[in-house]
């Protein structure tokens, strides 16, 4: 039973982690990390992502324009790019080394310590990838607050509100950071004792007693 369920904790804490790590991918090149309604016409729509501004027309559809350099971005901008940059590679390292850490996986069956070591390791990057997407999405979401609530700024300028990729990114971060909880849990739980022949004849035959002729004692 504790072996069951031991490896139901392996197999839910890598499936949310491959989810948190697609959807880190999907909110990383999504364009629509801001949202820009305008009141004079409501039939165009602005969204600005990492890579690119565009806009939405009923008429026309969208049309894109990447930034036009890097260096000129707001620094939450410059900053989420290198994070989701980092968060997508360490989940995707987290999803390789813990998938070698699964008890299912026959091999390195013999080496217990091993795969353990394995899993621990492959919790610990997911849960910095989840970390490491949480950070800069919350720092665009709060920027995006503060210009909202700017009292500088006048009335009639438009205001940039969320988009549809921090709140996904939000749900990536925290499916990362529970899939690595989960994955650590899993290691870090009672070993349970394996049921394999061979390992218990080994056993048997380390307590069983001899003799000095090199034969079993026969009162065991």
């Amino acid at each position: 039973m504790a072996l069951i369920f031991r490896t139901a904790m392996q197999f839910v804490g890598l499936l949310l982690s491959f989810l948190g790590w697609i959807l880190s991918i999907i909110t990383t090149y999504l364009p629509h990390w801001k949202n820009l309604n305008l009141d004079l016409n409501e039939m165009e729509n602005w969204t600005m992502g990492l890579w690119q501004t565009c806009v939405v027309q009923e008429e026309v559809g969208m049309q894109c324009k990447d930034f036009d350099s890097f260096l000129a971005l707001p620094a939450e901008l410059r900053i989420s790019r290198i994070l989701m940059f980092l968060s997508n590679g360490l989940g995707f390292l987290g999803l390789l080394v813990s998938g070698f850490g699964l008890d299912c996986l026959r091999i390195g069956e013999s080496q217990r310590d091993l795969k353990r070591r394995l899993l621990i390791l492959g919790g610990i990057l997911s849960w910095t990838s989840g970390i490491t997407a949480l950070v800069p999405v919350s720092w665009v979401a709060h920027t995006t607050v503060q210009e909202f609530w700017d009292e500088t700024i006048p009335d009639i300028v438009p205001r940039w509100e969320f988009g549809e990729a921090l709140f996904l990114g939000w749900f990536a971060g925290l499916s990362l950071v529970l899939g690595g909880c989960l994955l650590n849990c899993a290691a870090c739980s009672s070993h349970v004792p394996l049921a394999s022949g061979h390992y218990a004849v080994v056993q048997m035959q380390t307590q069983c007693p001899y003799l000095e002729d090199g034969t079993a004692d026969p009162q065991v």
